[in-house]
């Protein structure tokens, strides 16, 4: 069950991909981005009242929220200046290497871990087609994967040390703190903030659908291992060809559908038998989310 919730959160995750680059048309990317963690910020407080949650402030949760909040930030930072400089298809494949590299950060070589990721980078060539020259967007988004993988090896040590529910509500309102000084810096016309239906629908699958998805993935990391939540992750790319392709029209070709399918494979192959592999949760200080 915890792998099937966290793999319809990738679908929403992939959603994400082309609400968000139709809203671009209207407003800049920090901007938007201070927008749907602001909203996000909101629906969780309003979570809060209603389940009547209590909201932790000991050294431990504002610690490792700081330093989780860092590494999101810090991703979605690096990932949206580096597509000012490289292709949407490189950024998507370079982003999609923290499939790779959180196994490496936590010094995990489970074979059958391993051989599912192959076959997801096999999957994810294939379906993105990236080119081979390299620019300035291509290390920023490098760095970008590295953040995010970081970030999901963050989570499965925290979720088990410290409140969820206070660990996500933190991460929610310091990214709107560090986000609101990039929105000033630019500068974005006053017509970019009209409640247009596009902003609305744009903002109501990145900031309403999406901040649920990821309370699921502070609820899933506290059971699966973070090198299997990394490798469902892996699915993200070929749900958003899917919905482009569906939604906005964008063509996806053989190819694309075959390495679509890989990506599928691959986080099936990483599944199977892994429920043994699973660390232990800690017992939460405070509520469970």
């Amino acid at each position: 069950m915890p792998r099937l919730a966290l793999l319809l959160t990738t679908f929403i995750w992939g959603a994400t991909f082309p609400a968000t680059k139709a809203v671009l048309q209207q407003i800049p990317p920090f901007s938007f981005l201070f927008l749907r963690f602001f909203l996000g910020a909101l629906l969780v407080g309003a979570g809060y009242l209603l389940w009547r949650l209590r909201l932790h402030r000991e050294p431990a949760v504002l610690r490792a929220s700081a330093i989780a909040t860092c590494w999101l930030f810090l991703g979605y930072v690096l990932q949206t200046v580096g597509l000012n400089y490289t292709t949407a298809s490189n950024s998507a494949f370079i982003t999609a290497l923290y499939v790779v590299i959180v196994p490496l950060i936590l010094r995990r070589f489970e074979r059958r871990v391993w051989l599912a990721t192959g076959i997801a980078m096999v999957g994810l060539w294939l379906l993105v087609k990236p080119s081979a020259s390299g620019n300035l967007g291509d290390v920023l988004t490098l760095g970008c994967a590295v953040a995010f993988a970081a970030h999901i090896a963050c989570l499965e040590r925290f979720t088990r040390e410290v409140d969820p529910p206070s660990l996500f509500a933190w991460q929610m309102m310091a990214s709107v703190v560090l986000l609101f000084p990039t929105m000033l810096i630019e500068q974005a016309p006053a017509e970019a903030f009209a409640p247009t239906v596009l902003l609305l629908v744009g903002l109501g699958v990145t900031g309403g659908l999406a901040t649920g998805a990821f309370a699921v993935q502070m609820w899933v990391q506290r059971i699966v291992p973070a090198q299997q939540v990394a490798l469902i992750f892996a699915s993200e790319p070929a749900y958003a060809a899917w919905l482009s392709w569906y939604v906005l029209g964008e063509t996806l070709d053989t190819q694309g559908w075959v390495g679509s399918g890989l990506i599928l494979l691959a986080v099936v192959v990483g599944s199977i038998g892994s429920g043994s592999q699973s660390p232990q949760p800690v017992a939460s200080r405070g509520q469970p989310l």
